[in-house]
């Protein structure tokens, strides 16, 4: 039996996914134990009607508005609002497509935690978790060094970084597809396919041929080594997300030697994958072979379809103690292989004026394409806003 309290169930089951959102939101809410009826209901939908459905901040405030009546209903609100659209199950992930910088936005602030409670505080009202208070939070948490975060904080990252998303840029293939638009030629097969159609008659609009696009291969190359330690485990994090999310990844880590551990980190569940590529990567926290480790990359894979007119992200402190003119030929030949090479290092920070100090990093300076940080959450996103238009 459906429920009378709200809009038919079968609803859900319609064309308009944001309906069927809506109203299996108010299904879940009411089953926590919320009073909601049918005109709650409307008047959530009327108050979206102006805002952006696919912003996760105006849908949970529109809703904490419209739905909840009580004080104390606040926090089963929020429970449930994390549950239904938050989750890595969640039942709105699949059919409501939601900008994914208003997710990040609200995954920080429900999981990050609070400012210390002062002697006058409520403690429940300080475990709380509060969408939209934390905005200014979220910012200067994402511009704070990984070694610096707390271990809250570091759980509050983690979360932003599975909605992230790393599209690398498209290029051209030889393969073409039919276009009503401006195309590289006339098709004239359809062309004359569609005036038979028509009886003989002249077609409407001509018919063309346009070159199709294909995503770019991304290459994650990792620096696993001692002296990477305080960043490892979060770039593996950040390449595990990139895994799940992004099309054509692959992820190698390096020490002394290099392993590849896309297969590892295609699990789902971050904990089992980090652990299992543990278990594969056999050189962690040791010395840094940075020049053979690539040198074995492009030897091995770079000449196949997985590098070559790829982009290929080294993340690393460029801290090599092997022969630099072993790096040097390594880079050169990368650089002739993939299309672009983007290099994280820690070690710049915030510094806009960085100058390469290792030896390492002055070696591979000259091939490089784009030089970024990747000491926090600020610098990755910087990469994945970079990764498009690197054409």
């Amino acid at each position: 039996m459906p429920d009378a309290s709200v809009p038919d169930a079968g609803v859900r089951h319609g064309a308009d996914p944001f309906t069927s959102v809506l109203v299996g939101f108010a299904h879940e809410l009411r089953a926590a134990g919320l009073m909601i009826g049918t005109g709650d209901v409307l008047t959530y939908f009327a108050a979206m009607t102006p805002l952006d459905p696919t912003d996760l901040l105006d849908l949970y405030w529109a809703g904490r508005a419209t739905l909840v009546s009580r004080h104390e209903d606040g926090r089963v609100y929020d429970q449930v609002f994390r549950r239904y659209f938050l989750d890595e199950d969640a039942p709105a992930a699949g059919q409501l497509p939601l900008d994914p910088e208003s997710v990040a936005e609200a995954e920080a602030s429900l999981v990050m935690p609070g400012t210390e409670p002062g002697p006058d505080d409520d403690t429940e009202d300080q475990e709380r978790p509060v969408l939209g208070w934390m905005a200014s939070g979220v910012d200067a948490l994402k511009h704070r060094s990984f070694t610096a975060c707390t271990p809250d904080e570091l759980a509050a990252l983690r979360r932003i970084m599975t909605r992230m998303r790393l599209t690398p840029p498209r290029r051209r293939t030889r393969r073409t597809r039919l276009t009503t638009g401006r195309g590289t030629e006339p098709d004239l097969r359809a062309t004359i396919r569609e005036s038979m159609r028509m009886h003989g008659e002249p077609p409407k609009q001509l018919f063309f041929r346009q070159r199709k696009t294909k995503l770019r291969p991304l290459i994650l190359i990792l620096d696993v080594s001692g002296s990477m330690a305080d960043y490892s485990r979060h770039l593996l994090q950040f390449a595990h997300a990139a895994r799940h999310t992004s099309a054509r990844v692959e992820v190698f880590c390096f020490g002394t030697r290099l392993t590849r551990i896309t297969r590892e980190l295609g699990r789902k569940r971050i904990d089992a994958a980090l652990e299992e590529a543990a278990r594969t990567v056999v050189d962690w926290d040791g010395g840094t072979r940075i020049g053979q480790s690539l040198d074995t990359f492009v030897r091995t894979w770079g000449r196949g379809s997985l590098g070559r007119g790829g982009v290929v992200v080294i993340c690393s402190d460029g801290l090599d103690r092997g022969d630099p003119e072993v790096l040097a030929k390594a880079m050169e030949r990368l650089g002739r292989l993939c299309h672009r090479i983007v290099w994280l290092n820690p070690h710049k920070g915030d510094n806009r004026d960085f100058r390469p100090s290792t030896l390492g990093m002055m070696v591979a300076a000259p091939h490089i394409d784009l030089l970024l940080s990747g000491h926090d959450l600020a610098s990755l996103e910087e990469l994945a806003a970079a990764l498009p238009v690197l054409g």
